[in-house]
């Protein structure tokens, strides 16, 4: 016996009644068991809510773009939701390959950055032999500490003209010993 070809109506409900749902919601419940599955299938343990996340929007993209004539929604969710998770899998390694992070052990061996500040601040204040204590204060802190002549006042407690004082003099005479 010959199968007659069946009208376009009845094969597109077919087609579609696996995605015969009144919200994503019930959408999300009734493919939940799927992507676990996906995430069992790929090995993904850590991170796993993110990639459920990413799985969602899977099943959101896949609910928007899928066309009837195609095939069943049930394949073209499966197959959009662990191309989007294997995408991400793929940038993320990528991320990881370029970007290393030092383990926890590195940073304990890692010398201070400010390890050669007192060199620094040492051939510094040799420079500011003959000056007065307001004037090699106003020296490391502009040099040093790269402060302006408003954050040393209000460190100092002092005016701000007081502080361009001390600068004036401190240049006056750095120039005068040709520094």
């Amino acid at each position: 016996m010959v199968e007659l070809p069946r009208n376009e109506l009845e094969r597109a409900r077919i087609l579609r009644e696996d995605l015969v749902v009144d919200s994503f919601e019930e959408l999300v419940e009734q493919y939940k068991p799927m992507i676990y599955r996906i995430l069992k299938s790929l090995s993904i343990y850590r991170n796993r809510e993110e990639f459920y996340q990413t799985a969602l929007i899977g099943l959101w993209e896949a609910q928007k773009g899928f066309d009837a004539q195609k095939g069943t929604f049930t394949n073209y969710a499966y197959t959009y939701i662990k191309g989007k998770l294997l995408l991400e899998l793929t940038r993320r390694n990528r991320y990881e390959t370029r970007n290393v992070c030092p383990k926890e052990e590195y940073w304990e061996v890692v010398e201070d950055g400010f390890s050669e500040k007192p060199l620094e601040e040492e051939q510094l204040l040799s420079y500011c032999e003959g000056l007065s204590e307001k004037e090699t204060k106003w020296v490391v802190a502009a040099f040093l500490e790269d402060l302006s002549v408003k954050e040393i006042a209000l460190r100092e407690h002092v005016s701000v003209s007081a502080v361009k004082q001390w600068k004036m003099g401190a240049l006056k005479k750095l120039r005068a010993n040709n520094l």
